[in-house]
């Protein structure tokens, strides 16, 4: 009761901002008229019309409002742009595609980026991007730079530099010396001097080349900035034991050193442990939490380690002929035809199923999560905003329809669209807010002073289109999505306008990188800590007679 109260005291201060519209205020940039507007921060769901002035939200109000530029809004909900953590496609034609299914901020909070690469890719989407765009600073790339030599001009990349960087495999099999270890953190460090929002790491990825030293020191670095790490965590793919295990190794580290984590995509074997620990944490006050996409199969390289044939078939009991799909031919591979792919290709995408379906709508109903889609690439990766979006090939149908999916299934199974709403963009604003991110403070809400990331659509018919046989197909229904106060996407269809701004911190001019030490380092390895000189033996010796 006294929570719902809250809620209602909030909801009032909120209005009596609203209704606080003075009579000059009347020549607004754009006017959303007789919408269903919901706040996810206030609870405020209500009819309105809201008044959008120099890119932000100037007046929510229930008294008619004037405009240079005026919107329907009768049927349609008025939300908080949909915001995304696990956006890997940072190229124009992936843009495009997430802002026809609402996304008005993506970021890569797994892949990342390069630490050294991280400020030339920003300023390379600068004024030229539709959705507002971030990128963490990549554990993966800073392995493969220091233990592979990756380095070109695919690290300007972002997140698909590991197109060309998992061709080789030291980055993900290689324990690194002192010298290199120190190495991989500095280059950490680079990117979040540079302004990245947080460190991504792969490390689900790396199981026999990434220690637990070596885990602890990478969030450290993020620690020191008080910023988050997130992580596709050991042992993930695995078992329900193993993939709480990679999640535990996560958030003991965050406890330990009072830093924020997010456990990425955590909607595999184990997670109702993995939600009841993250939803714990969050009531005692710890900013961690997860991240869910409403799908039964993911996507991935298939040369990852966890699905080789001693891992998916010998311990997992899987068969890559009901689990592995090829999103280009339709096909689903055997045995031969994954060695001969994985000999000649092995950064190919593919689709992989893992879960019962009927655990899709289950994980939208969950508490203090956000829907984060994990969209990978398409071909080609690097075509222009205007591609025909219909063309693009091999990706999973998450990439273009994954808030669209998450509104049908709630649709189809009765999820409070509210619930929806927070997953879908407060969440995440709250999160990556509470570490000081200024962006986020002022997105994924509907209030007075707010960025205006808004979008607009039909609750019936807006829907996801993408199939596992055509992953690219755009989601519908959309009336409008507007980024910075300019509207991007009118009645489903693209517009040439590009007021995407970066989601970072300003950058600093002093790194606070601190080598870690050999003793802690070699620790790892040892029988235990060195002992006094004078030591004897745990046991009395024994006495000769």
């Amino acid at each position: 009761m006294m929570k719902k109260q809250r809620h209602l005291v909030a909801g009032t201060l909120l209005m009596s901002v609203m209704w606080a519209v003075p009579a000059f205020a009347q020549d607004y940039d754009l006017v959303i008229n007789n919408g269903r507007v919901m706040d996810p921060e206030t609870l405020f769901d209500d009819i309105a019309n809201v008044g959008i002035k120099d890119g932000r939200i100037a007046a929510i109000s229930q008294d008619a409002l004037a405009g240079a530029e005026t919107m329907d809004a009768t049927g349609h909900i008025v939300a908080p742009g949909f915001i995304d953590t696990h956006f890997h496609f940072q190229m124009p034609v992936g843009y495009s595609l997430g802002l026809r299914d609402g996304l008005t901020s993506s970021i890569d909070f797994e892949m990342g980026c390069a630490g050294s690469y991280m400020a030339e890719w920003y300023e390379a989407r600068a004024g030229v991007t539709g959705a507002n765009y971030g990128c963490a600073v990549s554990h993966e790339s800073a392995r493969a730079m220091v233990i592979d030599g990756a380095d070109g001009d695919y690290m300007r990349d972002g997140p698909l530099s590991a197109l060309e960087t998992r061709k080789n495999t030291g980055w993900s099999a290689t324990r690194p010396t002192l010298e290199q270890g120190n190495a991989i953190l500095e280059e950490l460090d680079k990117g979040l001097q540079a302004g990245a929002p947080g460190i991504g790491s792969t490390v689900g990825y790396m199981r026999s080349g990434v220690s637990s030293r070596e885990m602890f020191e990478v969030q450290k670095v993020a620690a020191r900035y008080d910023r988050p790490t997130g992580a596709h965590t050991r042992y993930t793919l695995g078992t329900d034991t193993a993939e709480n295990n990679g999640a535990q190794e996560l958030v003991a580290n965050a406890l330990t050193l009072g830093a924020p984590a997010i456990v990425l995509h955590y909607n595999n074997d184990g997670w109702q442990l993995a939600h009841e620990m993250i939803t714990k944490l969050q009531e005692q006050g710890h900013n961690i939490w997860g991240e869910i996409y409403p799908y039964a199969a993911g996507s991935t390289t298939i040369n990852a380690e966890f699905l080789e044939p001693e891992v998916w078939i010998d311990e997992f009991g899987r068969r890559y002929e009901d689990t592995m799909l090829d999103p280009v031919t339709g096909e689903f591979y055997t045995l031969e035809t994954y060695k001969e792919t994985v000999a000649s290709e092995p950064s190919r995408l593919i689709v992989i199923f893992k879960q019962p379906e009927e655990n899709q709508a289950k994980w939208l109903t969950l508490k203090g999560v956000t829907m984060a889609s994990d969209a990978t690439a398409g071909t080609p990766y690097d075509a222009p905003w205007d591609y025909p979006l219909e063309e693009l090939g091999g990706t999973h149908p998450r990439t273009a329809g994954a808030r669209g999916a998450t509104i049908r299934l709630g649709r189809e199974n009765n999820i409070p669209m509210m619930q929806l709403m927070s997953i879908l963009s407060y969440n995440a604003a709250k999160h990556l807010g509470d570490t000081g991110l200024k962006s986020m403070q002022e997105r994924g809400r509907i209030q007075t002073g707010m960025v205006a990331d808004i979008v607009v659509f039909d609750p019936e018919l807006f829907t996801d289109n993408s199939t596992y046989e055509k992953g690219s197909i755009p989601s519908t229904g959309m009336k409008a999505v507007i980024v910075n106060g300019q509207v991007t996407v009118r009645d489903d269809e693209l517009l040439p306008v590009f007021a995407g701004q970066p989601i970072r911190f300003d950058p600093e001019d002093k790194p606070r990188f601190e080598p870690i030490s050999a003793e802690a380092w070699s620790a790892e390895f040892s029988t235990g800590m060195p002992l006094p000189s004078d030591f004897t033996g745990a046991f009395p010796q024994k006495v000769e007679n």
